[in-house]
């Protein structure tokens, strides 16, 4: 598993693309624990070339959050260090360099395949019985023809070569030998008609020059290992030793998905959970099983890392396991003094309490009026709320309600930025899609956000509430009311799209 000649340097690599998974915190724990078990370094990369979803507040987000487990790294964008930049998006030279080589070594290739080609192509393959994969049309073009499409500016991608027979080993620290053969590997694209690099590419140039030792990461890689190694092969690299983890599963067994749970680390610290508290419950994943106390710290896990321990079959994120474990820390770790401070950190502060005392001072006529109008912002969901509560005056009929709780969902989970524009924007937009009144359609909001008919401004509540908690709020109504299915989400969200072309 390790190699004494070389000093051990592991990566976690998010993309900024959304809420820091507790997936990516799981990776990143793995990663952390065994490098600082072998005297090495992390390294932190953000895997940024998909530019529309790429966000600084995303990066911003992922940061923090892993910062708030108490993980740090040796380099990274916010750090610096000496294999920068520490940005995909700012290595385009980088990338562009090793693909040149590997055209010129012949190991790679222009494809001007269009889209309408390439999906005419897979649906025949389907057709056929046969595995949907580039054909290799382009590889017969001769230097003339391509120099006469370069000429008339027609696009392209570049796509590594792949044998076309033989079969590739894949070494895997947790699975052993997995054989591919390369008859069913596809003709990978590695440059993008846009200029910039596929994770492909991107990912094997970076982790060798930054000097990664061992990649471990979820197991959804593994098909793309043949064509990882083989781009080693091309460049005349050593490739890193390689785990694929399992992955975090719902109580179904099910991957791990925000339909089904919160899975943003910003929704558990949003939460109130102790950070300590959520490392433990991700370190229960990667520690040996036995007989003792499940309770431990960062550093145990350090000390007692073994790759080696990690189930093949997957771990279950069973959230009752972390509220037992979040109650020890709270009952065990700290007096009243201490616990008084850590709630301060959480909530008692000016920066959360500010918004709320602007939402309020001007709705109550005495202090003690501030319990029940804000007991709502100290709360994951609205405890007590029943299906007769959350349909009790509302005008929508049930399925409106249930179209609109999903569509305001999937919208603010779109959202690049959170709000109250943003928020207003959403409920307007949901409203016209469902052809009801902006004003018949609040109250429905108002209780599955409050649990009230009325209250705070509502927008300003969901705004200050955030993303996470108003995605389970949600989540729970739709639980009440019953789960939206993905032929229903498909339909419904169609509905909005029409909604606003027409406005």
């Amino acid at each position: 598993m390790t190699d004494t000649a070389r000093p051990i340097r592991t990566r976690i690599a998010p993309s900024p693309t959304g809420d820091p998974h507790v997936g990516t915190a799981y990776i990143a724990l793995i990663n952390y624990c065994f490098a600082k078990k072998h005297g090495g370094e992390l390294l932190l990369r953000i895997e940024d070339t998909d530019q529309a979803r790429s966000t600084p507040q995303s990066e911003k987000a992922i940061l923090d959050a892993l910062k708030w487990l108490g993980l740090d790294w040796a380099e990274g964008p916010d750090v610096g260090g000496p294999h920068g930049p520490y940005r995909q998006s700012e290595r385009s030279a980088i990338y562009t360099e090793h693909c040149e080589k590997l055209m010129a070594d012949g190991h790679a290739f222009k494809c001007y395949c269009t889209a309408e080609k390439l999906s005419q192509m897979r649906k025949d393959q389907i057709a056929r019985k046969k595995p949907p994969r580039y054909d290799g049309t382009c590889l017969s073009l001769t230097d003339v023809e391509r120099s006469e499409l370069d000429l008339q500016g027609v696009p392209h991608v570049v796509r590594m070569k792949i044998p076309e027979s033989g079969t590739c080993e894949v070494q895997d620290t947790l699975r052993g030998k997995i054989e591919f053969e390369y008859a069913a590997v596809d003709m990978q694209v590695l440059m993008k008609s846009d200029g910039l690099p596929t994770y492909h590419l991107a990912n094997v140039v970076d982790d060798h020059l930054m000097g990664i030792t061992h990649v471990m990461r979820g197991e959804e890689w593994i098909s793309s290992a043949p064509k990882h190694l083989l781009l080693y092969q091309y460049f005349g690299w050593e490739p890193p030793v390689l785990t694929h983890l399992p992955l975090l599963l719902n109580a179904d067994k099910s991957k791990l998905s925000k339909r089904k749970n919160p899975t943003s680390i910003l929704y558990y610290r949003r939460a109130g959970y102790l950070s300590e508290a959520m490392v433990n419950f991700l370190g229960l994943f990667i520690k040996s099983s036995g007989e003792e106390d499940e309770k431990t710290t960062l550093q145990a896990l350090i000390d007692d890392f073994d790759v080696q321990h990690i189930s093949l079959g997957g771990s279950v994120f069973d959230t009752s396991k972390l509220d037992w474990l979040n109650g020890r820390y709270m009952r065990e770790d700290m007096d009243a003094a201490g616990f008084l401070e850590r709630v301060r950190e959480w909530a008692l502060n000016d920066a959360y309490m500010m918004p709320i005392a602007d939402m309020t001072q001007s709705r109550i006529t005495k202090m003690s009026d501030l319990g029940g109008l804000t007991a709502m912002f100290f709360m994951n969901r609205i405890e007590g709320l029943t299906l007769e509560r959350l349909r009790s005056g509302v005008k929508l009929d049930e399925l409106q309600q249930r179209q609109a709780y999903t569509l305001a969902l999937s919208q603010f989970d779109a959202l690049l930025d959170w709000d109250k524009d943003g928020v207003d924007a959403t409920l307007r937009a949901t409203a016209a899609a469902l052809d009801v009144k902006l004003k018949d359609m609040i109250r429905a909001f108002y209780l599955a956000v409050t649990g009230e008919a009325q209250g705070v401004p509502l927008f300003d509540a969901i705004t200050h509430l955030g993303r996470d908690i108003m995605r389970e709020r949600l989540r729970h109504a739709m639980e009440l009311l019953g789960p939206a299915t993905k032929k229903e989400v498909k339909a419904w969200e169609a509905l909005l799209r029409e909604s606003k072309s027409e406005g």
